[in-house]
């Protein structure tokens, strides 16, 4: 099931894999650079884990919820173009394994989003 944040990301809370929304790309058009974590970094909710350069702004990937970067979608760091208003709700940038797996549960389901977006 997938899961949105008030700041555009959305979470697989099967897989923990973390991106950013179609609103997302679209206000920030042609990304050209993506900083990505390690894996085994330790992240706590609502700080920056993937820095994000575009044409229209710098802007970044926040944490959904506590917990460690498992795994990082390495192929964006040489592809940053590939995440666009058409790809960005396939594209995960890092897959986060949370503390507690009850607060992946607790973000806003695609009606609330959609609703907060407007």
């Amino acid at each position: 099931m997938i899961k949105f944040t008030e700041e555009h990301e959305w979470v697989d809370t099967e897989t923990f894999a973390v991106g950013i929304t179609d609103y997302a790309a679209s206000e920030l058009g042609d990304i050209v650079f993506i900083d990505l974590p390690e894996a085994g970094t330790a992240v706590t909710a609502g700080e920056e884990i993937v820095g994000i350069d575009s044409a229209k702004a710098v802007s970044g990937v926040n944490a959904p919820f506590d917990g460690e970067v498992i795994e990082v979608n390495e192929a964006l760091a040489d592809a940053p173009e590939s995440v666009t208003p058409d790809t960005a709700m396939e594209t995960w940038f890092v897959k986060v394994q949370p503390t507690d797996p009850a607060a992946a549960a607790a973000l806003m389901d695609e009606d609330a989003y959609r609703s907060m977006i407007g």
